[in-house]
């Protein structure tokens, strides 16, 4: 199996990183020691509006004054090669960086971040999310702290659904069989691309499996465990007989395809696995005050409803928790400032902005700000079972690889899953550990 040489390499340069440490030491007031300056923030792909980078920056500024806060967006697809190369560049680091919360662990084992245990418990302590904390920590110190948190669940045409005389399923069982039945040629009845491994490994994790386990300090990857090898063979059931979308598809806009087509037109999925905020992306076509045609988010309750992914037995099954984590750079010239900039993001007032739109707080006392429509209460049910991917050091570097969605659309194309597992397994143990 070929690796990618470039995500192995990425690895080595942050394996060999030599980072100083830069220690130091309502609504998120500026701290007095900061010298003004000029900052720069990366946030991660589109997820962070631009109402709420606005806010970020007037703040900062107002806050801050003679400093400059820049705030830069950088695709999630070239994001670990880029801060691979920047964070150790003290003349061009990113002072404050949005990272993916699997992307983590990486960085904070090789001491690209600044530690920021001092103000762990100022930004909101024990009610941040936990498994995001955890993410973040090396040896009992914090350098990455979560952001935002999205769940996910399942999005469906009701009116499909119930056309076919089904009901929502009650098990994962019943959803695969259910979804099986309302496959056509033209639709989908279930839409999932051959390589989304996010969403697919919902499946191990209902069948009570793991993709990998950890011994002191060294991982293993566990695709060969009974279990994980049911919940594989389990969702190589579900593409097969449900999806019409090419085995080589993964990040698929899918709220796309349960929407009416041209004129009408029939949808071309009767469900999909989408976070939170993809309801705004659903929907019937209307013009909002700018005279840009948006969306209306589901309010045609008899088209369109949620439910979350049952479980093997019932219940809810575990999603993988999609969402980011925020570190300051080991190497900002501007540590003091770029402190101030977390206190605004874990203030009250950004919080609850984030849950405003959508995006689950990172601190559990605004919760609230989700709403307490069904939407808000099965993002919370879900996220409350979430899993994550292991917080291995080498896991950026999995994922730059692209070696899960690889796997993913052999066993799409109706690949061996015990033999697929095996071959794997023995790929991505030393990748887990930071080995080439």
């Amino acid at each position: 199996m070929k690796k990618s040489g470039k995500a192995v390499a990425a690895l080595a340069a942050l394996s060999m990183l030599a980072l100083a440490g830069c220690s130091s030491g309502g609504g998120g007031q500026a701290s007095a020691s900061a010298q003004p300056g000029d900052i720069t923030m990366w946030v991660a792909g589109s997820d962070t509006p631009d109402e709420l980078r606005e806010y970020l920056k007037t703040t900062f500024e107002e806050q801050n004054p003679g400093s400059t806060l820049t705030i830069e967006e950088q695709n999630w697809a070239d994001l670990v090669s880029k801060l691979t190369t920047s964070l150790p560049d003290a003349e061009n680091t990113p002072d404050v960086v949005e990272i993916g919360n699997t992307q983590s662990p990486t960085f904070t084992t090789v001491g690209a971040f600044l530690d920021i245990s001092d103000m762990y418990d100022e930004l909101g302590g024990d009610k941040l999310i936990p498994s995001f904390v955890e993410v973040g920590e090396v040896d009992g110190k914090n350098y990455a702290l979560p952001y935002y948190f999205g769940s996910r669940y399942m999005f469906y045409r009701a009116d499909v659904w119930s056309e076919a005389g089904l009901d929502k399923p009650a098990t994962l069982t019943e959803f695969n069989e259910d979804v099986a039945k309302l496959k056509t040629d033209s639709m989908s009845g279930f839409a999932m691309g051959g390589q989304d491994w996010r969403n697919g490994i919902s499946w191990v994790f209902a069948n009570g499996g793991e993709l990998a386990s950890v011994d002191g300090t060294t991982w293993t990857s566990t695709l060969s465990d009974p279990k994980t090898i049911e919940g594989l063979e389990m969702w190589q059931d579900v593409y097969q007989n449900a999806s019409n979308l090419p085995s080589t598809e993964r990040d698929v806009a899918y709220w796309d395809f349960i929407n009416d087509g041209t004129d009408g037109a029939a949808p071309e999925a009767a469900t999909i696995m989408a976070p939170n905020w993809a309801r705004w992306e659903i929907g019937e076509l209307t013009t909002n005050d700018e005279g840009e045609e948006v969306r209306d988010g589901m309010e045609d309750a008899s088209k369109y409803d949620i439910f979350a992914l049952p479980g093997l037995d019932g219940g809810i099954a575990p999603v993988f928790a999609g969402g980011s984590n925020i570190a300051i750079s080991a190497q900002s010239q501007n540590p003091e400032l770029a402190k101030n900039l977390l206190r605004i993001v874990y203030s009250e007032e950004y919080q609850t902005m984030l849950g405003e739109n959508g995006l689950g707080p990172a601190n559990s006392d605004f919760m609230s700000s989700l709403g307490d429509d069904k939407f808000a209460e099965t993002m919370v049910e879900t996220a409350e079972v979430s899993k994550l991917t292991p917080a291995a050091p080498g896991w950026a570097a999995v994922e730059g690889a692209f070696v899960y969605e690889e796997l993913f659309q052999k066993i799409a194309d109706g690949g061996d899953v015990s033999a697929l597992a095996k071959e794997y397994d023995e790929t991505l143990t030393p990748m887990l550990n930071g080995e080439s």
